[in-house]
């Protein structure tokens, strides 16, 4: 991910289906673990990336529960009305 998740805008996201989903997020919560602990031991340079892997956080949570009450739609299901 680059300084800014350029990658992960809500936009994106909402391209992806819910196994992508989990599994960004999951990509996430470990490099937010890492840069705290970089930042536990001083040595963390960019301390701005802390709070856009935040963010990042928050918006695919943010869209796996708009997906969860039927706000959102995963890409499969659009994909199906289309069909249909």
């Amino acid at each position: 991910m680059a300084v800014g998740s350029k990658d992960l805008v809500s936009a994106n996201l909402r391209g992806l289906d819910d196994d992508r989903l989990v599994d960004e997020l999951r990509k996430a919560k470990e490099e937010l673990f890492n840069l705290r602990f970089q930042s536990a031991t001083g040595q963390l340079d960019n301390h701005g990336r802390l709070r856009a892997v935040r963010k990042d956080i928050a918006r695919i949570y943010t869209e796996l529960r708009e997906r969860e009450l039927g706000i959102g739609q995963s890409p499969s299901a659009s994909a199906e009305e289309e069909s249909a």
